[in-house]
């Protein structure tokens, strides 16, 4: 899971926080003495961050789903994730296969891949629409309802990596590396997103847009994690996120777009993505080149997971964007 926190003291007798003394028999430094007044509470640590169920208790399946992918998980808990997806995912990728015919091999599955691009490439009034025309506060809502996926990216992608042989790792992981920056916190891609909702004037912190997304991008956000930890067959992975590498240098031209007309100086979350995930592309076809090296490759997986993606980014990033148009009144910029 993609939660983080601070680890826990391991199991057993306690461990005394006070050192002893030297093998001199001298007491060791900022050991308490006679005379020494005991030192105070110890400073509150921030609370990891929760995310806990609405008071009223009336949410979504897709916000329920989105919180539980974010919880440490029990029994209880991991079936009701089987239950939502059972009713959702599973129907969805069966319709997706049965409307398609068989992909033969490997480079029929680019074809497709390429086709399914251009046709995106082609058109799209939504994106024309936010470059060219959205206020600052329309684009600020779209912002903001993509801040769960900008400031978590890429956490959900690490459980398909033991899944992989070793050489589609390697492949996957190069782009993974990137994502997070190679280490380097000011070259990460969430701390750019946090960049760019500072200036906008919204909350930095996942938790704060629970409230604020819609089921369609809690769907987008959810695939991944049911796609690499639940999925019967990696290839539904490797095809998702080799058709989202390939379309983001194009999608993205729109936002960047948007950034330079409206004077945005932390526009570089998405620049950055025209750049970097040319590469991406070019690593996720070799990872699937290595997948099928070792383990054989079934192509109309990888064409069900890119279209599964394609659609549930593409019916995001629409209705985002009708959302900003008709509330454009509600986000301070």
């Amino acid at each position: 899971m993609n939660t983080t926190g601070t680890a826990a003291p391991a199991t057993g007798s306690p461990v005394s926080t006070v050192p002893g003394p030297t093998a001199s028999g001298t007491p060791a430094s900022g050991t308490q003495t006679s005379g020494t007044p005991a030192p105070g509470p110890a400073t509150a640590r921030p609370a990891v961050p929760a995310w806990p169920a609405p008071a009223s208790g009336d949410e979504s399946v897709h916000r329920e789903l989105f919180r539980l992918n974010r919880t440490p998980l029990d029994s209880r808990l991991l079936a009701r994730i089987e239950e939502i997806e059972r009713d959702w995912i599973i129907p969805l990728v069966r319709s997706l296969e049965s409307a398609t015919e068989p992909v033969a091999d490997r480079a029929g599955w680019q074809r497709l891949l390429a086709g399914l691009l251009a046709g995106e490439r082609a058109g799209n009034p939504a994106g024309e629409y936010l470059a060219e025309q959205a206020s600052r506060e329309e684009f600020a809502l779209v912002v903001r309802e993509f801040a769960l996926d900008g400031l978590t990216e890429a956490q959900n992608f690490f459980p398909a990596v033991p899944r992989l042989p070793i050489k589609a790792q390697m492949a996957v992981m190069r782009v993974l590396i990137d994502e997070f920056g190679c280490g380097n916190l000011q070259q990460a891609h969430s701390q750019l997103y946090r960049l760019l909702l500072a200036e906008l004037g919204l909350p930095q912190e996942p938790e704060h847009f629970l409230d604020t997304t819609g089921d369609e991008t809690f769907q987008f956000l959810n695939v991944f994690y049911w796609l690499t930890q639940r999925a019967p067959h990696t290839e539904y992975f490797l095809g998702a996120l080799a058709y989202l590498e390939a379309s983001i240098p194009d999608a993205f031209t729109h936002q960047a777009r948007a950034c330079e007309r409206l004077g945005i100086r932390y526009g570089r979350y998405y620049t950055e993505h025209l750049h970097i995930d040319t590469f991406h592309m070019r690593e996720m076809q070799l990872a699937i080149k290595e997948y099928e090296a070792a383990y054989g490759l079934e192509p109309t997986r990888l064409w069900t997971g890119a279209r599964l993606l394609s659609r549930l980014i593409g019916g995001a990033f629409d209705a985002a964007v009708a959302r900003a148009r008709e509330s454009s009144g509600g986000v301070a910029a």
